[in-house]
């Protein structure tokens, strides 16, 4: 592997720069995929959005989070992870500003997002309870780390059980968009289709590494910590896949994929922390965070409960065409970013 940290700080940027940017355009071709796969398969947008294009476009962070955490940077690691879950939350709201007509969380009302929600809300109060409990570790990896993939496969077998055999519907209105409204049109092949997914996410997670690398180079050379890069630098640029495919699959009306896209990369993202536990040879990763890394994992607690909310209320207009719910996402989220920014 090259040695990415000892290049001089205008390389450094410059390769920054260009994996943000290369994240965004392949990470935007893998919304129409995801949509088209989500007919073809029959699974529904809602659970494809959490588990096809969740954690396909949740390559880059993965790589970027498990790599710094073997090289010996859990507070960089883990703030990445939580980062992104936050910044991913915050661009449904910015997604709610493209969709003109109701507003987003009303239009695509759907109960496995509810469900996954639910159990997002599980994955990131877990991370605090064993930063809480004494040191305990197994091999290296903290008992918690295990119990979150189980509470993640059960959460995903969940959603499929709700979309088999829902027991809730959402009340239809006018504002409502059904799967059936968005035929897919794609003449490629459903082989063909996957092997481009499976091209793309080896693409955007070779720069996933090349962030977290020069991420950590640029923390150290600017002398910023490792939380506040992690957590508003390098999350936000390997999230740019889940902004650019939630834009791109709400102008083309697959408003569930959108949902369902961001909160199912987010509970994958969620798993990041345990994969960063088991990366970390040195211990229990909860017990190397500090306070800055739980301040994180509490706002992604409180932004799913707004976004839970929000479905669940399903107002059909707010502020400026947009509901509370994407105003409150909007609000919390700079006030956090700029509080840890003053914070240094």
């Amino acid at each position: 592997m090259p040695d990415i940290q000892s290049l001089p700080l205008p390389w450094l940027g410059a390769l920054f720069g260009a994996s943000a940017l290369l994240i965004a355009f392949f990470g935007s071709k893998m919304a129409r995929i995801a949509d088209v796969l989500a007919d073809r398969t029959g699974l529904g947008e809602a659970l494809v959005g959490a588990v096809l294009l969740g954690a396909g476009t949740s390559i880059s962070g993965i790589v970027t989070s498990v790599t710094t955490a073997a090289g010996g940077a859990p507070e960089f690691a883990v703030s990445n992870a939580l980062g992104g879950i936050a910044a991913q939350t915050m661009f449904l709201a910015l997604a709610d500003i493209f969709y003109r007509h109701v507003n987003l969380e009303h239009a695509g009302a759907s109960t496995v997002n509810l469900g996954q929600a639910t159990v997002l809300i599980l994955l990131s109060v877990m991370p605090i309870m064993a930063y809480a409990a004494p040191e305990i570790a197994f091999y290296g990896v903290h008992p918690i780390s295990p119990i979150m993939i189980a509470i993640y496969l059960v959460g995903l077998h969940n959603a499929h059980a709700i979309r088999q055999e829902p027991m809730w519907q959402p009340k239809e209105t006018p504002g409502l968009r059904l799967e059936e409204d968005d035929p897919e049109d794609d003449p490629r092949s459903t082989m063909l289709l996957a092997a481009s997914f499976a091209g793309l996410v080896l693409i955007v997670g070779g720069c996933g590494w090349v962030v977290g690398e020069t991420g950590l180079a640029l923390s150290a050379e600017l002398g910023i910590s490792q939380g506040v890069v992690g957590a508003l630098g390098t999350a936000v640029v390997t999230s740019l896949p889940e902004l650019v495919t939630t834009i791109a699959a709400v102008r083309r009306g697959a408003l569930q994929l959108a949902i369902g896209g961001i909160i199912g990369g987010n509970m994958f993202d969620a798993l990041f922390v345990s994969a960063s536990d088991i990366a970390y040879r040195e211990g229990s990763i909860f017990h190397a965070i500090g306070e800055r890394t739980v301040f994180w994992m509490a706002l992604v607690t409180v932004m799913t409960a707004i976004l839970l909310m929000g479905l669940l209320r399903r107002e059909k207009q707010g502020p400026a065409g947009i509901g509370w719910e994407s105003v409150l996402l909007l609000l919390v989220w700079l006030g956090a970013a700029g509080l840890q920014v003053a914070l240094g």
